[in-house]
């Protein structure tokens, strides 16, 4: 198994950005914890980062053939990328939507996402350790088939 892991835009500023929101742990951290419990499963994954929509949606279609789910943190692309919504939907494996602040709490503007209506499952609010709960959904998956 194969999974492609996407954070979107200010991503790349966990640790340092609004700890208060966020934490301190940074997204190298979440990458090796991820890298860890994947190996333990036997399971291949890719790390993107990007605050270019483009690059996201590139990625999504030149990684489709080999991978075989999603987990993605969309970041601000949550409330208006139809184009990276798109580019998920053009795809035919799970995508789990992340995110590591309860968006729901927070600003109106960001209890909307796009992405989740074509999302497989979402989880919000659980801090970095959404992105291993994710990790958990598709490994739960894959010993169930």
């Amino acid at each position: 198994m194969r999974i492609l892991v996407i954070n979107g835009p200010n991503l790349n500023s966990l640790g340092t950005r609004e700890p208060h929101i966020y934490g301190a742990t940074t997204l190298a951290d979440i990458e090796q914890a991820l890298i860890t419990r994947a190996a333990a499963h036997s399971i291949a994954i890719d790390f993107v980062q990007s605050n270019h929509e483009g690059v996201i949606i590139d990625t999504i279609q030149q990684m489709h053939p080999v991978i075989h789910g999603i987990i993605i943190n969309p970041g601000a692309f949550t409330h208006y990328s139809y184009a990276i919504r798109d580019a998920l939907s053009a795809v035919s494996v799970p995508v789990i939507e992340v995110h590591i602040s309860n968006v729901y709490k927070r600003e109106p503007f960001r209890h909307h996402s796009v992405i989740a209506g074509i999302a497989t499952g979402q989880i919000a609010g659980l801090g970095w350790h959404g992105y291993l709960y994710a990790l958990d959904w598709f490994i739960d998956a894959a010993a169930s088939a």
